[in-house]
């Protein structure tokens, strides 16, 4: 969405809110950081087995897809959690559609994980 602003100083506070809200998600969710670590796991062995282009950015997206949802995921349990402290039935079902969203994407991240690095993985061992 455009504010309409152009004021640089404004375009740099939203910048810094995003940075914020990385740390903070790094800081507070263990899978956000445990899905870091695969992605940083899947981007050596990309550079070690020489992807191409083309999987260099399917790998890139995929990444960027579950940390994102990943990222959704914390925001939607933390702002349930500040308005509806107390178990409500309606706030766990959106809770686990939330988390089950992240689970596909890493589930899909690993059968293109097995696309990528698999044919490579095999010539190597062969």
């Amino acid at each position: 969405m455009n504010s309409g602003s152009s004021d640089p100083k404004k375009k740099g506070i939203g910048f810094a809110c995003a940075w914020k809200g990385i740390r903070l998600v790094w800081s507070s969710e263990r899978n956000f950081r445990i899905h870091t670590a695969a992605a940083v796991l899947a981007l050596t062995a990309g550079g070690i087995l020489g992807l191409s282009t083309v999987e260099w950015a399917v790998l890139i997206v995929t990444i960027a897809i579950v940390l994102t949802l990943e990222m959704v995921n914390s925001a939607v349990e933390k702002l349930l959690d500040h308005l509806h402290p107390s178990h409500h039935p309606a706030v766990g079902a959106v809770k686990d559609v939330s988390a089950g969203a992240v689970l596909t994407a890493a589930g899909g991240s690993v059968v293109i994980g097995i696309f990528l690095f698999g044919p490579k993985l095999a010539a190597v061992l062969m």
